[in-house]
């Protein structure tokens, strides 16, 4: 087991940065792995939860690819001080959960929808009560109304949260059969039925079931293949009264290179937006993370984080920080700390996103964004290119693959050796050193 886990952490190492790999994979551990279900154990409770939220899929894709099966993953944790309580534990997973043996002539939860995702640990403000209330009707009567509900908006802002409350909702109330899986993975699926020529399978598994979500729909671009098979597994479960849920970080008009007809199947239904966080709501969302994580939060410590903490998944990683620095020091958590910690570790920073990057990169070199995009291997194109897959990954936090997948579908290994580039550049050239800082700077101030 240490070979192999010692091989997936080599893999993880390359596509996170080295500040996260120390700080969340370092003193992991993969346990055993028995009946596809591979045990991975973290030094505390939070870490484990973390893991098990961020990376559930990285790890999985890698794990899957080393031991050539379909594992389930269950993180737990090492340091049983910090395993949380009786009802946190039932919510890890299996191995605190022997009440889900009795469901036996119920249909099971889809392993990747988190029990702890509900419409109670859903924090609701302006930036989100229409996306919130549409989610909640359509949790009532699935497949009556609000079909498909298609949730956008910008990385971290809670779109996963809200489509997988609606899905433990409907789940709770009915015994119907819910799939559940990024859009990656559907292309995956896609794309091994027609390598093996078992689509007819495939058909059977996704038209058949009650509910569908999907998550970040906008990697369908480009892939005709895959927008054809949706294309009718969507008119099926549409004809048959069944709910459809996508998640996307742009609204459908907006995806390029994807059919006219799957697009407008996508705004036949709602299309709700959720707008980042705003300072009440950030609030809230850090008072339900502390009493999850166990911690002792108070308002007025929460407004404090709220106002230099802008980023939702910056967040919960500073919680993590704050409730490492109090138990390390074993003092209990208090303003000072907390804004000493803000200040070493200058939280204040904007949300950035992916299409910021580009566009200002685009508007910095002056090129277009197709050309950026596009195929062309001029110099005044490469470098720029480069750059922007450099900073969609360091400032961005995107994997390589959906940095390539934005940038005209490129291959990860290609996005790999850019960075890699960029990386030795900045540590031999000035000019590259100041036009980063430049595009960086530029970042901010929008």
């Amino acid at each position: 087991m240490d070979d192999t886990w010692k091989s997936v952490l080599s893999e993880i190492e390359i596509e996170v940065s080295k500040p996260t790999f120390l700080t969340f994979f370092k003193g992991t551990s993969l346990l055993e792995v028995r009946d596809s279900i591979a045990s991975i154990s973290a030094p505390t409770y939070i870490t484990a939860e973390y893991l098990e939220k961020r990376y559930y899929s990285l790890i999985k894709k890698i794990l899957d690819k080393k031991l050539q099966i379909n594992s389930s993953l269950v993180f737990i944790s090492s340091n049983k001080k910090s395993a949380g309580t009786k009802e946190d534990k039932e919510n890890i997973g299996p191995l605190f959960s022997p009440k889900e043996e009795k469901r036996v002539a119920r249909q099971e939860r889809p392993q990747r929808v988190r029990k702890d995702y509900t419409f109670k640990t859903y924090a609701v403000s302006e930036s989100n009560q229409l996306a919130y209330t549409a989610g909640t009707t359509v949790a009532k009567n699935p497949g009556e109304k609000y079909n498909p509900l298609y949730i956008y908006g910008t990385v971290g802002v809670g779109k996963t949260h809200l489509m997988q409350a609606i899905a433990n909702e409907i789940f709770e109330k009915h015994d119907i059969k819910i799939a559940y899986l990024t859009t990656e993975e559907f292309t995956n699926e896609v794309v091994e039925a027609i390598r093996d020529r078992t689509t007819t399978q495939l058909r059977k598994k996704f038209r058949n079931v009650d509910l569908l979500l999907l998550d970040d729909i906008q990697f369908l671009s480009g892939k005709e293949r895959v927008q054809e098979e949706l294309f009718h597994t969507f008119n099926s479960l549409i004809d048959k009264g069944k709910q459809i849920i996508f998640t996307s970080d742009r609204p459908p008009h907006e995806i390029q290179k994807i059919e006219a007809r799957l697009a407008s199947r996508f705004e036949g239904g709602l299309t709700v937006d959720i707008q980042p966080a705003d300072f009440e709501l950030r609030c809230a969302i850090l008072l339900i993370k502390a009493k999850k994580f166990n911690m002792e939060l108070s308002t007025d410590m929460a407004k404090i984080i709220a106002d230099k903490i802008i980023d939702v998944r910056a967040l919960e990683g500073f919680l993590l920080r704050l409730s490492t620095e109090a138990t390390t020091l074993n003092k209990p958590t208090s303003e000072t700390t907390i804004t000493n910690l803000l200040g070493r570790k200058k939280e204040k920073e904007a949300i950035i996103r992916p299409d910021d990057i580009i566009n200002i990169i685009c508007s910095f070199y002056n090129i277009k964004n197709t050309q950026l995009k596009g195929a062309r291997r001029d110099a005044s194109i490469v470098l720029p290119r480069h750059v922007c897959m450099y900073l969609l990954k360091e400032d961005a936090g995107l994997t390589f693959v959906e940095i390539g997948n934005i940038l005209g579908g490129r291959d990860h290994t290609t996005v790999i050796h850019a960075v890699e580039k960029i990386g030795l550049l900045l540590s031999n050239s000035s000019k590259i050193k100041e036009e980063i800082l430049f595009i960086k700077n530029r970042l901010k101030e929008d």
